[in-house]
């Protein structure tokens, strides 16, 4: 089991072992979970990732065939509705002024 010590100023540094586990590296930020149980679970929030290793990530998310903007604009005002958004407009973009030549 990997322990670290709080220090004075409430800082931990995570053993080498865990960071490597999880794969942090200097500036990843790190949230701590409240699990129910009076424990904590630690969670990597900002790991970055090389665009090549991100390919396929929400392929099992991905309908089977894409929406339609009809299709979209239904499903969020069905959650805006549901979550208590509905009335809060998107104002409508500006029409663009043709430049003078």
């Amino acid at each position: 089991m990997d322990t670290a010590t709080l220090t004075s100023k409430g800082q931990l540094t995570l053993p080498a072992n865990v960071r490597r586990r999880l794969g942090l590296r200097a500036g990843d930020r790190l949230t701590f979970e409240d699990d129910g149980a009076g424990g904590f679970r630690l969670v990597a929030m900002n790991k970055t990732h090389e665009v090549a290793q991100l390919a396929g990530l929400l392929k099992h998310h991905a309908p089977a065939k894409p929406l339609s903007l009809a299709e979209m604009d239904e499903a969020i005002g069905y959650e805006a509705n549901r979550s208590g958004m509905a009335g809060i407009g998107i104002a409508e973009p500006k029409p663009r002024r043709k430049r003078a030549k």
